[in-house]
């Protein structure tokens, strides 16, 4: 059962990552990030990239600016391999979603760690 319902969360992330997202998506984000248990730090930090990305103070490739977007739409959206209204059960597609999403960007996360830390020391 857990396996179909991932399946399909997977499906409708490759159907988000076309997805234009707006700041009112980033907006409800990070007000839906408070469930993601463990995974709370790393959605905001995705958030954290995409807005620096569509701000023009960050750049990525394409794929991996797709990857966030779909990361973002797939936790906003109504459309869930689990509906969020499901107790316990509901986040854990969106969880899955992330981690996926944070495993896919490694690199691209470091050098997004190194692109802030590098901001901060030149700001003092």
């Amino acid at each position: 059962m857990k396996k179909g319902y991932f399946n399909k969360a997977f499906l409708l992330f490759e159907l988000f990552r076309k997805h234009r997202i707006s700041g009112n998506d980033f907006a409800k984000a990070e007000s839906k990030s408070a469930y993601l248990d463990e995974k709370v730090d790393e959605f905001r930090l995705l958030i954290s990239m995409g807005k620096d990305v569509f701000a023009g103070r960050y750049h990525m490739d394409r794929w991996n600016l797709s990857i966030i977007v779909a990361t973002i739409a797939y936790i906003v959206s109504p459309l869930d391999a689990i509906p969020d209204i499901v107790p316990l059960m509901g986040w854990m597609d969106d969880v899955t979603i992330v981690a996926y999403a944070v495993s896919k960007l490694t690199d691209e996360i470091q050098k997004y760690k190194a692109f802030i830390q590098a901001s901060l020391d030149s700001n003092q």
